[in-house]
């Protein structure tokens, strides 16, 4: 680990000056003293609201093994006492961001076991839980991108994680803008790859939906001759495009590898035959909403490629799995009842799945839903909540709706003759909004952008997660 702290660094001259190199072992690092952790190199890096470069001292207060900085910003270093980092890492570079991607760039190289990336426009978090939960399952010792950290400053931090104990690893990818998804890749190398399906989201930085789908497929651009894509077998703009490499396909099509058949959604849960490769197994995930049963495929193919005993995959993709803010069930406060938890972002795609699995949910108080505007969808954005409007059809249990924002004023235009329409600019009066019309055994959905801060609504009307006991 040393030869290697050696030779990146050398790569790096004259560019870097270094005040004290003693590169630790581990090049684990942290761009946020909140959560940074003894022996973490401290990366400061300048966003839009903060200054890392403030909080050097605290960083190294926290027992931070080295700091990497601006080397404009010396200025900052040299006010502290010289024995608070002279038998540190420090680094004086022209860009930190760029010297943390180009660390993780060379530390991904050092490391031969498989390493799977898993993207698409929703499924991505809890397909990399389940994929995980198999893997410690089997007992095999692995490192899973933590939390959502999927955008490119995500992926090179959890890469500076990856060390000779593991012996795979699962990395969620997420991108909004055109040629990130390449870029990611080129660092990542991953040994196989998921895109679980495509969707209208991310429109204003991607495009259509043609240039979404082509983003996404470039997670598999720099594969080795051995490398696996698993795609969506469903969706023609991912099922029907020549590949220059092996790929399996899963769904609920015949054609797929893996599929999923005789699904069945219930109240609270989905029941289906799931077809691996030949084999079949009847399987019950504890959620009813249709992205449990393919988010139970994409983990089932991953796992099929990690040659991972099918007796494991089907006991682990059975366990139940709260994700945070994915239709995570929640209990009501001062009444009974039931708040759905939806609220981390929306797309056409995903809160009409929502709306689908919400319609399924029995209760004999009111059913109420708390919508959202859907961003990123660029010019488009009008049609797509005017149809929204026109999709509440298919949910004849709902009487009741609060549309929060500026753009589902288009929603409302649309909304069925019978369903009674509440309008809020905010979450705030959202809040009172549903507060004034829940009542015993309600259920309520809440579903929007997380920009919309819905998660505050969350936190406002409903106290602690409902864990469901596996059949």
């Amino acid at each position: 680990m040393l030869d290697f702290g050696r030779d990146f660094l050398a790569s790096f001259a004259p560019d870097i000056v270094f005040l004290a190199d003693n590169f630790p072992k581990q090049p684990r690092c942290s761009i946020d003293t909140r959560s940074l952790e003894s022996g973490d190199i401290f990366v400061a890096l300048v966003g839009d609201k903060d200054d890392g470069h403030k909080h050097i001292e605290t960083a190294f207060e926290l027992g931070a093994s080295g700091v990497v900085m601006d080397a404009a910003k010396r200025s900052v270093l040299d006010k502290l006492d010289a024995s608070v980092w002279s038998d540190k890492f420090v680094a004086l570079v022209p860009d930190p961001y760029d010297f943390l991607i180009e660390l993780a760039r060379n530390w991904r190289q050092k490391f031969t076991y498989p390493l799977v990336a898993i993207t698409g426009s929703v499924g991505k978090t809890s397909s990399k839980e389940i994929v995980s939960r198999i893997l410690s399952r089997a007992g095999i010792k692995h490192l899973a991108t933590l939390g959502n950290q999927n955008t490119m400053l995500g992926v090179a931090l959890n890469i500076l994680k990856l060390h000779g104990q593991h012996r795979t690893a699962v990395f969620e990818v997420g991108i909004s803008s055109r040629g990130e998804m390449r870029r990611i890749a080129d660092i990542l190398r991953p040994t196989s790859a998921a895109v679980t399906c495509v969707g209208h989201c991310h429109m204003a930085g991607l495009g259509s939906i043609n240039d979404i789908a082509s983003e996404k497929r470039a997670i598999f651009s720099f594969f080795a001759e051995d490398g696996i894509g698993i795609v969506n077998g469903d969706q023609p703009i991912l099922a029907n495009v020549s590949y220059g490499h092996p790929v399996i396909r899963f769904g609920s099509k015949t054609t797929n590898q893996v599929q999923a058949r005789k699904i069945q959604m219930g109240s609270d849960k989905a029941t289906f035959v799931l077809k691996l490769y030949g084999v079949r197994h009847k399987i019950t995930v504890h959620n009813n909403h249709i992205g449990s049963v393919f988010n139970a495929l994409v983990a089932s193919a991953i796992a099929h490629v990690l040659d991972i005993d099918q007796k494991i995959i089907v006991e682990a993709i059975q366990e139940p799995l709260n994700i945070a803010r994915r239709f995570e069930r929640r209990t009501l406060k001062n009444v009974s009842g039931v708040l759905i938890d939806d609220a981390y972002n929306a797309s056409p795609e995903s809160v009409k799945a929502a709306l689908l699995a919400f319609e399924k949910v029995q209760t004999n108080g009111t059913k109420l839903a708390v919508l959202g505007d859907m961003l990123e969808l660029g010019v488009n954005a009008p049609f797509w909540h005017r149809q929204l409007g026109r999709f509440l059809r298919k949910v004849p249990s709902l009487r009741e709706v609060v549309l929060v924002g500026e753009h589902v004023r288009w929603t409302k235009s649309t909304v069925p003759l019978g369903v009674k329409v509440h309008m809020a600019q905010n979450w705030e009066e959202a809040t009172r909004l549903v507060k004034g019309q829940i009542g015993q055994d309600s259920v309520v959905l809440v579903k929007g952008s997380l920009a919309l801060g819905l998660s505050h609504l969350v936190d406002e009307l409903s106290s602690s997660v409902i864990t469901q006991e596996r059949a």
